[in-house]
């Protein structure tokens, strides 16, 4: 017997990769009694989650029903109908409907502390059962001094949409930055939060208020380690093993093996950073290139390799193989360029985005998957998918245009590194952009008369409730809408990217892998993004990535428990106990 051979191991469960959905399996798992060991190649862990805003949709749960939120299960089920069509998968969906709300209360019963999201309105609010709130939740801060020295074995915010490296949580935290300059109260606030951050910087290496995916990822890995589950990182898994017809454990690049009686749950985070499969699945990468990721560049499509080479088959009859965003590059010295995605600033009152003829194509408010869904669409084939946002001094000053801060933080920095366009007249901005001078001057001249009166009928931009909670509760009479005024002027180029990917291996209700013959592959779970996404290629609300896939980690722990399958009244009565 070889030495690596002497160094094999026995555990019940074994998770490869450490995002949300991932550790909400080993929970539930350990939770139950079973073993637990998580594998993270990176050296830290936390995979896309901890760089995520940390939000989960989850309808009809407690925080909501707790707040007097009652919606029938149909009203749901008819919205997501409505826009998964005929990508619905009625048992994965009845599957979701029911595990989310015990996943939130199962993980507050172990010390989660959750916030709710109860003015969180759904996306797409044209669509009948789209919901105006009660449907999302997410956590609150956590004091990163609780993981004691695990605490550096977090994987650290997206440096891109930090602060210096401190994060700023949505809702009232990024209100009182926005208002800065504005309001003493935000000034106290924005002062004792910074202060915090340069102290705990100096002291400890990094903040430790952590927000948002940190906040979430440190949560759920605090519950981990109290259930008595190891989190190993920088030890990727090289291959499955098979024993008796199952999978049976992990395979490790240096030959040492680790058994799972139970099984294996694949939580590796996708593909948005394998260009190989992006070339064979986003039309508009055909080299694999043309694509970048606010994800982590380590998920490379290792869960899914790993499903395929025992049997699962890839689910890429989606309508759309990954979840859309607009991204701006941010040029950065001696490494990369950063990727800075573009979810807050569109919906805010007094900017457009227009392609290089200098026309509007989207409402700019709407959510980031379906706006840069729009920039695909109406984009010719054979042509870089690429637009522009543009605005006037006065919103650059207020809200900031990309990795570009409002004030007080200088512009000057990212006009000197060319992220930022600036233009004396819109003529100018337009030379420098390449954009049709003539086409920009017309557009903006046309959004303008009717922005003055708070109206967008080219695009209907604030008409849905998702567009008015994105905008500026304090600007009217439309939130969304203002006119761009005079000069100069600003632009930040934006190129499609995404959160992470939707096309996965074939799942069932339970999470299973299923193989060619939609059976399930014994031993072998799949949740997360390396799980085809249970919406379908779509995108309803935000919070549709973590939501399913917490609830499914939750779902395959249970399993791999030999707990009985959840059924309607099983659920409602544990929901109500």
């Amino acid at each position: 017997m070889n030495v690596a051979a002497q160094m094999d191991e026995t555990v019940d469960v074994v998770v490869v990769g450490s995002g949300a959905a991932g550790l909400a399996a080993a929970i539930t798992a350990a939770h139950h009694g079973l073993s637990v060991t998580v594998l993270e190649k990176h050296p830290r862990f936390g995979g896309t989650s901890a760089w995520s805003g940390g939000w989960l949709w989850i309808p009809r749960n407690p925080l909501a029903r707790e707040a007097g939120i009652e919606e029938p299960p149909d009203l749901i089920r008819t919205y997501l109908r409505a826009v998964l069509g005929n990508n619905h998968d009625s048992d994965r969906i009845e599957a979701f409907l029911q595990a989310g709300p015990l996943m939130v209360g199962f993980l507050r019963d172990l010390g989660m502390e959750w916030r709710d999201g109860n003015a969180v309105p759904d996306m797409l609010g044209d669509l009948p059962g789209a919901g105006t709130g009660g449907r999302s939740v997410t956590v609150a801060p956590f004091d990163g001094r609780r993981l004691g020295r695990d605490l550096h074995r977090l994987r650290r915010p997206k440096r891109e949409t930090t602060f210096m490296g401190m994060g700023i949580a949505s809702g009232a935290d990024l209100g009182h930055f926005l208002q800065v300059t504005r309001s003493v109260a935000s000034f106290w606030h924005v002062s004792r939060r910074f202060l915090r951050h340069l102290l705990d910087s100096a002291w400890h290496g990094r903040g430790m208020h952590l927000v948002n995916g940190n906040a979430l990822v440190a949560r759920l890995a605090a519950i981990a380690f109290a259930q008595g589950v190891e989190i190993r990182t920088s030890t990727p898994a090289s291959g499955l093993l098979r024993q008796d017809g199952r999978v049976g454990g992990v395979m490790l690049p240096d030959g040492r093996r680790i058994h799972a009686r139970r099984g294996v749950v694949l939580a590796a985070g996708g593909y948005p950073a394998d260009p190989a499969r992006r070339r064979t699945s986003f039309p508009h990468a055909p080299t694999g290139q043309e694509h970048w990721t606010a994800a982590p560049p380590e998920n490379t499509g290792d869960g899914l390799a790993l499903g395929e080479s025992v049997g699962g088959r890839i689910d890429a009859a989606l309508l759309h193989p990954a979840s859309w965003a607009p991204v701006s590059l941010v040029p950065c010295r001696n490494r990369p360029p950063g990727h800075f995605p573009h979810l807050i600033e569109r919906a805010k009152p007094g900017i457009i985005a227009v392609t290089a003829d200098g026309r509007r194509f989207a409402n700019e408010a709407d959510g980031y998957h379906q706006f840069i869904g729009r920039l695909l669409q109406v984009t010719p084939q054979g042509q870089r998918p690429v637009c522009w946002l543009i605005a006037d001094h006065r919103f650059v000053r207020r809200y900031g245009l990309g990795h570009a801060k409002p004030a007080p933080v200088p512009l000057w920095p990212s006009i000197r590194s060319g992220y930022l366009k600036r233009g004396r007249t819109l003529r100018d901005l337009a030379t420098a952009c390449g954009i049709d001078p003539v086409g920009l001057e017309a557009t903006i001249a046309a959004y303008n008369e009717h922005a003055q009166h708070g109206r967008d009928p080219a695009f209907g931009r604030g008409e849905t409730p998702y567009n008015r909670a994105g905008g500026d509760a304090g600007h009217g009479p439309n939130p969304c809408v203002a006119p761009i005024g005079d000069g100069p002027f600003y632009a930040v180029e934006v190129v499609p990217g995404s959160l992470g990917t939707f096309a996965g291996l074939a799942v069932d209700a339970r999470a299973r892998v299923l193989d060619g013959a939609e059976a399930p592959i014994a031993g072998l779970y799949a949740v997360g993004t390396d799980a085809a996404s249970v919406m379908g290629g779509t995108y309803p609300a935000g919070g549709i990535n973590l939501g399913p896939g917490m609830s499914f980690g939750f779902l395959a722990g249970r399993d791999l428990a030999g707990l009985p399958a959840l059924t309607g009244q099983h659920a409602e009565q544990e929901m109500t106990a």
